[in-house]
């Protein structure tokens, strides 16, 4: 996460532009969990898509496809490609699961106590890598005194054009996203009758324009959170692990000194490449089945073994966020194996 004063830094925002959380807690207690397992896994499988390219073939409508996508060249030729993709959930870390919640905070707005609750992973899919592609490429032409890694560093100024139909292509590709996730979750509570008793939902890979106090003094800020979320004062958020550890609802402290982020989920000990050279399935299944975890697809290189301990990141980020409650997740769908990570 960094800041920036008038310029935003397209690949410091990322190619998922707006990849968010989103969990909905349904009015069942987690004990009837093990009893839908197999109803509760084909609404997951029926109501989304998951994979590079993924669409519905019978689209889908939400009030998003409504706005100015004329807004940028790119939002404009990626329209027809955005309605098909919408409410599907991609490839790479990208997830839906049904798990158990347990609520140890009744401020966050139900009664402590367990629940069966959703939770999705994803973001604006392919027309937000076009954008991120599109405008990364102008902004690294602008700046061809960068070179190296330095070349990721590129902006465009806030004033300028480019600047400006980056920033509003951005801010369209954050409400798709959060209109992909409504739509899972909709059709997904309703395919299994339950009624939605809570919303949480968060995004990262995204800038936002923010007063902080820098060097002794307030400024107006672009902070970009790529792999961060917001934790603002009593900010709510949620930080996953794995699909065999938990995750966490969150709320914020607001803590300057992280310019009000906190980590957005356990983060990758290691590639992909040597994932798929370290793990095997045997072993994956093995520590699956004594988690209580149901797979319904993902590839190895999301295994739990890949993945920091959720723990020791949530403890070093105390001062930054407080639980108020943990998700474990209990029935997982991610993209199956051979398919290219969009995350």
């Amino acid at each position: 996460m960094l800041a920036t004063v008038g310029a935003v830094i397209p690949y410091a925002v990322g190619v998922d532009i707006a990849c968010r959380m989103r969990l909905t807690v349904i009015d069942q207690p987690a004990s009837a969990l093990s009893g839908q397992k197999d109803r509760l896994a084909k609404a997951i499988e029926e109501q989304t898509r998951f994979g590079i390219g993924a669409e519905f073939r019978d689209r889908r409508n939400h009030d998003v496809m409504d706005l100015d996508w004329s807004v940028s060249p790119v939002t404009k030729r990626f329209r027809d490609r955005a309605w098909a993709q919408l409410g599907t959930s991609g490839s790479g870390n990208h997830f839906v699961e049904f798990g158990e919640l347990h609520v140890t905070d009744a401020s966050l707005g139900i009664p402590t106590g367990d629940y069966i609750a959703l939770l999705s992973h994803s973001g604006s899919r392919g027309p937000g890598a076009q954008v991120c592609q599109h405008y990364s490429r102008l902004a690294t032409d602008k700046h061809a005194e960068l070179s190296g890694p330095q070349k990721q560093l590129a902006w465009l100024d806030l004033d300028s054009s480019e600047g400006l139909e980056y920033w509003a292509a951005m801010e369209l590709m954050g409400r798709f996203a959060a209109a992909n996730h409504e739509l899972i979750h909709r059709h997904i509570v309703k395919a299994i009758n339950a009624k939605t008793l809570l919303a949480v939902e968060n995004h990262h890979n995204f800038a936002w324009k923010e007063t902080h106090r820098i060097d002794g003094a307030l400024r107006d800020v672009v902070v970009h959170r790529k792999g961060a979320t917001p934790a603002g004062l009593d900010t709510l958020g949620i930080i996953p692990g794995s699909m065999a550890t938990p995750g966490f609802v969150v709320r914020g402290r607001g803590n300057p000194d992280s310019l009000c982020s906190a980590s957005h989920g356990a983060g990758r000990l290691m590639s992909r490449t040597q994932a798929r050279n370290t793990f095997t399935w045997s072993a994956t299944r093995k520590l699956l089945a004594e988690r209580g975890v149901h797979l319904l697809s993902a590839d190895i290189d999301e295994v739990p073994g890949v993945y920091k301990d959720i723990h020791q990141v949530m403890e070093a980020q105390h001062d930054l966020v407080e639980v108020l409650a943990s998700f474990q997740p209990r029935i997982v769908k991610m993209a199956p194996p051979g398919e290219k990570a969009e995350d």
